[in-house]
């Protein structure tokens, strides 16, 4: 069972599956095996390790991917409930699925994430080869928060600190969330919006940007303008519009 408010995954939802395969495949050398979900939904291995899903989004929805982390809850109908209490959306659920229960939610500057009630796989950013960091861009100037509650990390198993413009939230000394202003929720760029970005450790950041390009992906436009995470990083979309960071392994935020 994990920590309440602990990462505990993250999808993408793609207009095709199996051209997501071979660009993720290509950047980060993940595998892919089946899920007892549906025969369009897959996870993604890495040394052995599951490090996330991706499925075929439904028609109708929403045109561009969009990584979305999940964050273990004790109680879903609780969580779901404070989240509308403080002025955000809860988008779908919870309802059942597996052997828990989830939702989706969007907080008050419209990023997306959602939330998971049941045992989880042992997985926390920066632990084996899952993605090392999850960064909150909001459309806050200063001590961004996350609308779910700011007492989801203020437990004793979290640490929170405030560096210049940022807050990070530490589990077990681990940085794993960084909670940061800078959104415009107006803006055309969906780089720029508020939203969740993950970030996926690699041993060479220019190696893994060329095998990105090469098959598909591209830079944010206006490159200029993206507010990539302090460190060696670099912001990429990969060839349905969806947006990740590449992170030089070991780098701290």
């Amino acid at each position: 069972m994990p920590v309440q408010g602990a990462p505990c995954w993250v999808n993408l939802m793609v207009a095709d599956l199996a051209v997501a395969q071979a660009f993720y495949g290509a950047v980060l050398g993940w595998r892919f095996r089946s899920s007892s979900l549906d025969e369009e939904f897959v996870v993604a291995t890495a040394g052995g390790d599951a490090v996330a899903g991706i499925g075929t989004r439904r028609p109708g929805l929403a045109p561009a991917s969009e990584w979305t982390p999940y964050f273990a809850v004790r109680d879903a109908d609780a969580t779901a409930a404070r989240i509308r209490e403080r002025g955000a959306t809860v988008a779908v659920g919870p309802m059942a699925l597996g052997d828990g229960r989830v939702g989706l939610a969007a907080d008050r500057d419209g990023a997306t994430f959602g939330f998971w009630e049941g045992y989880t796989l042992a997985w926390s950013p920066g632990e084996g080869r899952t993605p090392v960091r999850l960064d909150l861009q909001t459309a806050m100037s200063s001590r961004p928060r996350c609308s779910t509650g700011k007492s989801w990390w203020t437990a004793e198993d979290f640490e929170v600190a405030y560096r210049n413009d940022h807050v990070l939230v530490k589990l077990g000394g681990q940085v794993v969330l960084s909670l940061r202003g800078g959104g415009v929720q107006t803006s055309p760029f969906a780089h720029l919006r508020p939203r969740w970005l993950v970030n996926f450790a690699v041993d060479d950041i220019e190696t893994a940007v060329t095998a990105a390009v090469a098959a598909g992906g591209s830079k944010p436009q206006p490159s200029s303008a993206a507010r990539a995470p302090r460190g060696f990083s670099r912001t990429l979309q990969d060839p349905d519009g969806g947006l990740f960071t590449l992170t030089l392994t070991h780098q701290e935020p």
